[in-house]
């Protein structure tokens, strides 16, 4: 009885905290425990009740999940993110490869009880701006998971000589409480070292490589880099994919900016533009966008014009240059 007790008490904290989803961990361990005592009505009933409840419980009731505390508080910060699959602009290969993803996500279930974990572990690679960090929030979001984003710079940083023990309660949230956790920039990280600095940093990722190898395959951790090159190259075996990010083409261009100005692009010429989104990143076609709107808003115009975008392409392009 004292093990029902304990589950009792674990559900009680988790309601009172806002913790929906260690609330239903914990009642769905309670399930199992009745059906190995041979009460499988009662087993059945609890699970679909769920089942049932994450189906009907408003997203904003969902997601309001405590925030981190204790050390793991200053070492994460924590969002719900709302943007979806569809509002992700990539190419059609890496839409099926992250659908796939998903997909193991949501069957994780049946596919650990035939022996095969489920893709958990994924390293990001490619330019600034191209969609690294909003994937994450997607597979966040479509999963109703929170966003757990790795303060990198307090790793290395505020806690050098201290920073495998802080990994260390980094995936001990990643194995206590289901979420996507985000390894940004992760090259400070998980750069390939050589010289006088190799002992600690060595240190610090082999204790990387060994809590990955290790991590609950119930949560997702993403690594995001720009400089793929720099990585050591005992990560990459380490990952359950390596999702390779490139600068978007004319036609993912166009549905950026699309997506992005909404109505005020009625009428636009895209073909227009097209050549004046060469080199420009997916975060770099969002602020062009933003800046034509802008200036069609102030001087009281209903729509953007090919030549706003155009102008604003080619101003955008001139600062990442420079």
């Amino acid at each position: 009885m004292a093990g029902l007790g304990e589950h009792i008490t674990a559900m009680v904290r988790s309601h009172a905290s806002g913790d929906d989803s260690s609330f239903y961990a914990v009642a769905l361990q309670v399930a199992a425990r009745e059906a190995r005592q041979g009460h499988h009505v009662l087993a059945d009933e609890l699970k679909r009740a769920v089942e049932s409840s994450r189906k009907t419980t408003p997203r904003s009731n969902v997601t309001k999940l405590a925030q981190p505390r204790g050390d793991l508080a200053e070492l994460v910060t924590v969002s719900h993110p709302e943007v979806s699959l569809r509002d992700l602009v990539v190419s059609p290969e890496m839409q099926v490869r992250l659908k796939q993803v998903l997909a193991e996500q949501r069957q994780r279930k049946s596919l650990l009880d035939h022996g095969f974990a489920p893709a958990h572990r994924l390293l990001l690679e490619g330019p600034p701006g191209t969609g690294k960090t909003m994937t994450a929030a997607v597979v966040a979001r479509e999963l109703s998971l929170p966003l757990f984003a790795v303060r990198l710079d307090s790793l290395m940083s505020k806690f050098m000589g201290e920073t495998a023990s802080k990994l260390r309660v980094v995936f001990d949230g990643v194995r206590d409480r289901r979420g996507v956790y985000l390894f940004d920039e992760f090259d400070a990280l998980g750069a390939d070292r050589a010289g006088n600095d190799v002992g600690e940093a060595r240190r610090i990722l082999n204790s990387f490589l060994v809590f990955l190898e290790n991590s609950s395959s119930d949560s997702i951790v993403i690594a995001a880099t720009n400089h793929r090159a720099s990585l050591d190259k005992a990560l990459f075996r380490r990952f359950d994919a390596v999702l390779t990010y490139d600068l978007p083409d004319s036609k993912q261009a166009n549905a950026v900016i699309r997506a992005r100005l909404g109505r005020l692009s009625k009428g636009v010429s895209w073909q227009a533009i097209a050549k004046h989104t060469d080199e420009l990143s997916h975060a770099d076609l969002v602020k062009a966008a933003e800046a034509a709107a802008k200036a069609v808003l102030m001087r009281g115009d209903a729509n953007v014009t090919a030549d706003d975008l155009v102008t604003a392409l080619d101003t955008r392009r001139a600062a990442s240059i420079g």
